[in-house]
């Protein structure tokens, strides 16, 4: 099916302003993945100057980590929140807001401030960073049809690994040269250099309101009479997030612990550890967009999104769970670079088939609340998953890491099974448009 297939629920517009239409919509696609840039870049600052923060301010690792903590803490909470008040209020202007306080969170470390400031900073930038991912996606995908939200949620999911590409060595040399509090001027201007275009150019495609039956967005017609609750207790909901749980977990241990892992756990130098790092990043870039292009593609020749969303997403995270069971099984050699990309480079394309399938079976006017309930639930994963492998290597040595890899297999292959056996978007739609 073809955006020109679709039968409008408004008198059909000039074929001039239709192109102008497609081309604002990939121009906010391309700001929000930048937004996501950022959003990486603001998180990655401490991880990148850890040592010569922790040496400055004089901070133990549990001081240091309990800053960490604290972001993720927020970020899972207010996530939901910030969900729930895109539904009331216009996203373009939850977005401006939120990378504005990006900026002003991060100001006064650049600024000299010390340890209490630090911990506050942190603790304001993971309640203004929550909701960002699901509602940069709400708003892409209110600019295009159903079977054409593949691929700019993909760009917009893959803005972080984009970020890990260009911001994460761009700060690391600002670092080095000109110190870390710079590191924390540089994210606040981008910051506010993004808000100024976004004020011009931002806003809400006809899809965030408009009902249109062949695209699947015809509940939109009953939005104020489907409940949050209803929408949560759909079986594709609770799959999906099932699935989405497994591919957070997989992210959250890529950050924090892949390194080590491949340096401590499996006897990669730190260079060829660095390299294998980028390699999975890369990976989950070009998975993300390849998956685009199959379920895009099998949408619009006629294929269901049980199919071409669910099962596509199930199996790549069954995949994924039998790389992560060989790799703790030993299985390496020569095969091990193999086990890593199936275990920790595919898994990510769970996002977007996450927040594509709550796009089509939720009303428009309950999106942002079911996207962000939704990513406050997944992150939690962010929370866990760091804190049980540094538990496990901790009592164990090098072995806790192959233990955390057979549980991350399992936390993978339930999620696996959830997407595959629960989700069917024309069924729950069906259900909630009732």
């Amino acid at each position: 099916m073809t955006d020109t297939e679709v039968a409008p629920a408004t008198p059909a517009r000039p074929a001039a302003q239709t192109r102008d239409d497609r081309r604002h919509a990939w121009l906010v696609t391309a700001m929000l993945v930048a937004f996501m840039m950022i959003n990486f870049a603001d998180k990655s600052i401490l991880g990148l100057a850890a040592d010569p923060i922790r040496a400055d301010l004089g901070l133990s690792a549990t001081q240091f980590g309990t800053a960490n903590s604290a972001f993720f803490l927020r970020f899972s909470i207010f996530g939901a929140v910030g969900g729930l008040l895109a539904d009331r209020v216009r996203p373009r202007w939850l977005l401006l807001g939120m990378v504005l306080l990006w900026s002003v969170s991060q100001s006064p470390m650049a600024l000299g401030a010390g340890v209490a400031m630090l911990f506050t900073s942190r603790i304001l930038l993971g309640a203004a960073e929550g909701p960002a991912f699901p509602i940069a996606q709400q708003t892409a995908l209110s600019w295009f049809p159903n079977s054409r939200r593949n691929l700019p949620s993909a760009l917009v999911t893959a803005g972080t690994t984009f970020g890990v590409v260009i911001a994460a060595p761009g700060l690391t040399w600002v670092i080095t040269e000109h110190g870390w509090r710079s590191a924390f001027g540089v994210v606040a201007v981008a910051g506010v250099l993004w808000a100024l275009v976004w004020a011009i150019v931002g806003g809400e495609g006809r899809h965030a309101v408009a009902a249109d039956p062949a695209t699947g967005d015809e509940a939109e017609q009953v939005a104020d009479k489907v409940g949050y609750r209803r929408i949560l207790a759909t079986r594709s909901w609770i799959g999906v997030t099932a699935g989405y749980f497994g591919t957070y977990w997989m992210v959250a241990l890529t950050v924090a612990w892949l390194p080590s892992y491949l340096n401590d756990g499996l006897g990669y130098s730190k260079t060829a550890s660095a390299n294998l790092v980028a390699l999975m990043w890369a990976v989950n870039a070009m998975a993300l967009l390849g998956q685009a292009g199959l379920t895009g593609w099998l949408l619009r020749r006629g294929v269901g999104s049980r199919w071409a969303r669910a099962r596509v997403g199930g199996i790549t995270l069954l995949v994924s769970a039998a790389g992560c069971a060989a790799l703790a099984a030993g299985q390496g050699g020569p095969l091990t670079v193999l086990l890593l990309i199936a275990g920790f480079g595919i898994c990510g394309v769970m996002a977007t088939i996450a927040v594509t399938t709550v796009a089509e079976i939720v009303p428009a006017g309950r999106r942002g609340g079911a996207l962000g309930i939704m990513n406050g639930v997944v992150t939690t994963a962010g929370l866990i998953a760091p804190i049980l492998v540094g538990r496990l290597v901790d009592t164990q040595g090098a072995a806790g890491y192959q233990q955390a890899v057979l549980i991350s297999a399992g936390v993978l292959l339930l999620g696996g099974i959830a997407t595959v056996t629960l989700v069917d978007p024309a069924r729950d739609r069906q259900r909630l448009a009732r």
